[in-house]
């Protein structure tokens, strides 16, 4: 009988417990795991995909009642350039804006996407990058490379925007002895040959001095980035080749974005969807503005021969079976389709 007094009375206990652990559940009083993530950019605190990275901070962590904290280094506080790409492959960093010029290195046909005029307007690259056919992309990229594009973001329209060299640039045989800044990947050195000039390594965060003292004579990027790192105070002309319809990935590591778990994934995407809409706006707005912003500044704006930089540029390509020999030609046509 005593014993089974004591059975009784040791189930009750059992019970009880799990009661109050289901109470506690219904409650919420179980505390969620907190969850990290740390994202670093080189680019100024005004560019617009600076900005969208707080648009995505702020909306994660409201969907997740607090329980992700993202943390947002613009500037290259955390690394430059080159080695956020490191970083992020490693595990070392958690998010970081890459490209297709970033990853051609590891995806060879990505270096499709890198090309010159490759894309025919800012619809054109949102809706093959933000569709089915972004979603197999980026999805390969997580298998080979061990990193996740989240979405494409619009950074600009690049143009070429250059020193006093002592004569107008209209065509790509101009660009001839031009020391042209490109970051420092195959893909990216390739376009500034594609365009005429002599491409020249370096970081981002030196673009400015460098064109400062003479160091380059140019650089290229779209309208926003020349305003928001100040290239107007130390150059003369943008060239407006329109020769690169900029995409970049908001790209989180492969692990860390399995580790996150279905739920916070889905909310992830949520707020980078809101982010890429803040990002691809304020862009596309800006570029709507900014000729009559650098006219009054004193600079110069050519409308070079586009139709010549096009045709010279799709020769380099065609020609140099190092950087098309690895194109997807099957892809290429699909996405080409999309323009029309």
């Amino acid at each position: 009988m005593k014993k089974i007094l004591m059975i009784l009375l040791a189930l009750s206990l059992v019970m009880s417990l799990a009661f109050a652990t289901g109470e506690q559940e219904k409650k919420g009083a179980a505390p969620a795991k907190k969850i990290k993530i740390v994202w670093s950019s080189v680019s100024v605190p005004n560019d617009a995909h600076t900005k969208a990275m707080y648009v995505f901070k702020d909306e994660l962590e409201k969907l997740t009642n607090g329980q992700v904290e993202v943390e947002v280094y613009p500037s290259g506080q955390l690394f430059t350039q080159e080695a956020a790409q490191a970083a992020i492959r490693k595990g070392t960093l958690d998010m970081v804006y890459t490209g297709p010029n970033w990853l051609a290195e590891y995806v060879p046909y990505m270096s499709m996407f890198a090309a010159a005029y490759m894309f025919k307007d800012y619809n054109h690259m949102t809706k093959t990058f933000n569709g089915p056919i972004g979603k197999e992309i980026f999805e390969d990229i997580a298998k080979k490379v061990g990193v996740r594009p989240l979405g494409a973001f619009y950074l600009g329209t690049r143009e070429l925007n250059l020193r006093d060299i002592g004569r107008v640039v209209k065509t790509p045989q101009d660009m001839k002895g031009v020391k042209l800044r490109m970051p420092n990947t195959p893909t990216w050195l390739f376009m500034g040959k594609a365009l005429g000039a002599n491409p020249t390594p370096l970081s981002f965060t030196e673009v400015y001095m460098a064109l400062k003292t003479g160091t380059i004579d140019g650089q290229d990027n779209p309208l926003p980035t020349d305003k928001n790192a100040k290239f107007y105070e130390v150059t003369k002309y943008i060239i407006l080749t329109d020769h690169y319809i900029n995409p970049i990935f908001p790209t989180m590591n492969e692990k860390k974005w399995q580790s996150l778990g279905s739920d916070i994934q889905d909310k992830v995407y949520q707020a980078i969807e809101k982010a890429r809409q803040f990002c691809d706006n304020a862009n596309l707005k800006a570029e709507a503005e900014l000729l009559d912003f650098f006219k009054s500044k004193g600079m110069v704006i050519v409308k070079p021969d586009k139709d010549a930089f096009m045709k010279y540029a799709q020769k380099m390509y065609l020609e140099n079976k190092d950087i098309s020999g690895n194109w997807d030609m099957e892809l290429f046509k699909k996405v080409q389709a999309l323009a029309k």
